[in-house]
């Protein structure tokens, strides 16, 4: 018996799910992007991005994470950092967050997982643009 989780189509080939599973096998493609939580694990690690090593490893309270941050923006070019790919739009918008909170704030983030750090500063850009009307 096949289970109902749903399937990531492989990209590069129709016939088959990225965890190998063959088209007629598979009751369900999960079609969403991103994938959502419940998508098989196979189908999440299979992809080439979710299995490559990581670019970068910031512990908490690691201030380089700004600096790769910014390597990520001036090189425009996507990495892994802790095991989260982070793309342009989220390392430019945690810089230009970054850049204008006070040192205390700073720290308050520093305390927090990386991609936590990334949400929290996409958050408080979201709610700025949310009450210019940029949005």
């Amino acid at each position: 018996m096949i289970a109902i989780t749903p399937h990531l189509r492989h990209p590069r080939d129709p016939r088959q799910s990225v965890c190998g599973i063959p088209v007629d096998k598979v009751r369900r493609w999960e079609t969403e992007d991103p994938p959502r939580a419940h998508t098989c694990e196979d189908c999440l690690t299979q992809y080439e991005e979710a299995a490559r090593p990581d670019d970068a490893n910031h512990p908490i309270g690691d201030a380089t994470l700004i600096d790769t941050l910014r390597r990520i923006v001036a090189e425009r070019q996507y990495a892994k950092i802790d095991g989260v790919l982070v793309d342009v739009w989220s390392a430019s918008v945690t810089v230009l967050i970054w850049d204008n909170l006070r040192e205390d704030k700073r720290q308050r983030l520093l305390k927090l997982p990386s991609h936590e750090l990334i949400l929290r500063c996409i958050r408080i850009y979201t709610s700025l643009a949310t009450k210019r009307g940029e949005r």
